[in-house]
């Protein structure tokens, strides 16, 4: 049987999380979880990441994140769904 895909978050974080090293922290963070993906900062913004594994090992290193980067926070928009297993591992992505 195959092992299953595990689980895929996708996270909106929003307030001064820009400038800050906030995708440094957040690829930092990750090399201590099981956890594959990216971060990116977005035009509006925001900060978009993306999470793939298992749910507890993807919500230990949001808790991570976010405890980091509490000061910087203003909200954050967790969506779930099916992970596709499109990553190898956690970095940075540079696209604007």
């Amino acid at each position: 049987m195959a092992k299953p895909l595990g689980a895929r978050a996708r996270v909106v974080f929003r307030g001064q999380v820009q400038g800050v090293g906030f995708r440094y922290t957040a690829r930092r963070a990750a090399e201590s979880f099981a956890v594959t993906g990216y971060v990116q900062n977005e035009p509006d913004g925001s900060v978009e990441l993306v999470a793939e594994g298992e749910r507890d090992e993807i919500e230990a290193f949001l808790g991570a994140v976010a405890r980091e980067m509490a000061p910087y926070i203003r909200s954050r928009e967790v969506t779930w769904s099916v992970a596709t297993g499109e990553f190898h591992g956690f970095g940075v992505r540079h696209t604007w």
